[in-house]
């Protein structure tokens, strides 16, 4: 499961909302990889681009991002897998605020239910992968 999370610039083809990917920067150290990347999401005639820093840390089996611009005032996303007999434990936390209050009336609920669709599609991509 980490490595279907960690590949993001396959999300456009399987994340509802998600329009594009673009990776900007890639660096690797000590095992870990640091990505910069834009992520376009719309819905309807809404399109917001974000940039965030990506740390994909393999070794601890976590991968945070840290939120770089955009139309948020903050956003804060953390992924944590643990082995299990049955697959994966995924932990997954998610906190963010739009800078506009007017942006967050509008685009709120809708990312509410983005990021339960993007769970459940996480799921069935990996279903589809490993089964």
């Amino acid at each position: 499961m980490f490595a279907l999370v960690a590949d993001i610039e396959k999300y456009p083809q399987f994340l509802p909302l998600c329009d594009g990917l673009t990776v900007r920067s890639r660096k690797e150290r000590d095992g870990k990889t640091l990505l910069v990347a834009d992520m376009t999401v719309g819905y309807k005639a809404i399109r917001e681009t974000f940039t965030t820093q990506v740390l994909l840390n393999p070794a601890e089996l976590t991968i945070d991002v840290k939120y770089i611009e955009g139309p948020f005032k903050y956003l804060d996303n953390r992924w944590h897998f643990t082995p299990a007999a049955e697959g994966c434990v995924v932990d997954f936390f998610i906190d963010y605020e739009f800078k506009s209050r007017i942006l967050g009336a509008v685009m709120g609920s809708m990312f509410d239910r983005a990021f339960r669709m993007f769970a459940e599609a996480f799921e069935t991509r990996a279903d589809k992968i490993y089964a």
